[in-house]
């Protein structure tokens, strides 16, 4: 294989791949690589970036000056199942829509090495599996405090926090006429109407 990939039809979709591989990729299309295979990435659309910007913005206010980090796509996560394997060996590697890291020793100039500690995706048509199970399964597997997923369709908000036994425990769904406030930081209030309001 060429040492740089410039074009996405050069790449076996059937093969596994590392973040080493990934790291040869130059071509314009996002991908994520989920347990070593490609999966592709869908461009969002106006109302999937509005809800991403203004969730960003809120919590972004909230933790300026603190020492956790709000991060938005494109931002590769490099998930290596709580640091047992080294950062080029990851075969996980997933650009959440929104993602807040609180140890800095995670952060490299390409994104994150471990499992941030909150997460949320926003559902796409087409991606609901991916969110709903498979990142569901992973972020479980790899130590993400607590995960939320986004449904604009419907403008309801799902949210899964970790417990003891490092498994996701789901919280009250909540609708565009609620605030939402995360468990790991109780005095932050996300406005729902403002995230979910019409453009």
């Amino acid at each position: 294989m060429p040492a740089t990939i410039t074009d996405i039809n050069q790449l076996d979709f059937s093969k596994e791949y590392s973040y080493a591989d990934y790291l040869k990729w130059q071509f314009e299309e996002r991908i994520e690589l989920f347990k070593g295979f490609i999966s592709r990435m869908s461009a969002p659309n106006v109302f999937h970036q509005h809800i991403s910007v203004e969730m960003s913005r809120q919590i972004a206010n909230f933790l300026h000056r603190t020492p956790c980090k709000i991060f938005s796509a494109p931002f590769d996560v490099r998930l290596t199942r709580k640091n047992k394997i080294t950062n080029l060996e990851a075969k996980t590697v997933v650009q959440p829509d929104i993602c807040v890291v609180c140890d800095s020793r995670k952060l490299d100039t390409k994104g994150c090495v471990g499992a941030p500690d909150w997460i949320i995706e926003i559902l796409s048509p087409g991606n609901s599996k991916r969110e709903m199970k498979d990142k569901f399964e992973m972020y479980q597997e790899n130590g993400v405090k607590e995960y939320w997923i986004v449904q604009p369709a419907d403008r309801t908000l799902f949210r899964y926090v970790l417990n003891e036994k490092d498994i996701y425990i789901g919280l009250q769904p909540l609708t565009e006429d609620d605030e939402a406030i995360p468990s790991m930081f109780p005095d932050l209030k996300i406005n729902l109407q403002y995230v979910f309001e019409e453009l």
